[in-house]
């Protein structure tokens, strides 16, 4: 019996983890929870990059954890996206909904892995922006309403666009190290402010290149199967 206990344990470690990373977010519903939004930020992301490596390390893939893994993804994820934008009030509430909704469509295409393919950017892309735009904001102490509005609806489109997007950095980090360096850099991004702004600025190059070169690149294949 404590065999079998164990193995059962063993075997869903990585969805522990994707569980994990998501049960800290009741902070938020707590009348001062949101003074935690950007620790939760950064320990969402170390979960949601690891509980895939710990899964694949240990050899206990499974079709019920990835799809575990998104729907959790998508409910910390949406929870994230509804408290800054309802935190910060107005047309940032509709932004967050609007980013809440692609979030929701995104998971339930991928929750069939016939057709889960790699396109459009991943939801956690747009955690690490929304992070970077508030710690930028207290920094240098800008109104950045407008800015987290256009954040939120630039990634309801690109979380759906219909082309991959395989120039983001997370799409770089393919080994365990990497993954590691990626989560210290956001660390680091939020512990020493001089950094910030490099750390910021690589995530967000990086998306704004992927989202218009494989848009480019999309409507030239399009073009192409449409000629006679």
């Amino acid at each position: 019996m404590p065999g079998a206990r164990g193995n059962f344990v063993y075997r869903n470690l990585a969805n522990a983890m994707s569980v994990l990373g998501v049960l800290p977010l009741v902070v938020l519903f707590l009348d001062d929870g949101y003074r935690y939004v950007v620790p939760l930020i950064l320990f969402n992301n170390f979960m949601d990059d690891f509980d895939g490596i710990v899964a694949a390390k240990l050899n206990i893939r499974s079709r019920f954890g990835a799809n575990l893994d998104n729907v959790c993804d998508a409910v910390a994820h949406i929870i994230l996206a509804l408290a800054v934008g309802a935190h910060f009030g107005g047309l940032l509430i509709a932004a967050s909904a609007i980013a809440a909704g692609s979030i929701l469509l995104r998971v339930v295409t991928r929750l069939d892995t016939e057709t889960t393919n790699g396109n459009g950017s991943p939801t956690n892309e747009l955690m690490r922006h929304m992070l970077f735009i508030l710690l930028l904001a207290g920094q240098f102490d800008f109104s950045h309403g407008y800015i987290l509005i256009a954040l939120f609806l630039i990634h309801s489109v690109s979380m759906l666009v219909p082309y991959p997007m395989p120039d983001l950095i997370i799409k770089w980090a393919k080994s365990t190290v990497m993954v590691g360096l990626v989560n210290v850099a956001l660390v680091a991004a939020w512990l020493v402010p001089m950094v910030t702004p490099i750390v910021a600025a690589a995530f967000i190059g990086t998306y704004m290149y992927a989202f218009i070169v494989g848009w480019v690149s999309w409507q030239r294949e399009v073009g192409v199967k449409t000629l006679p």
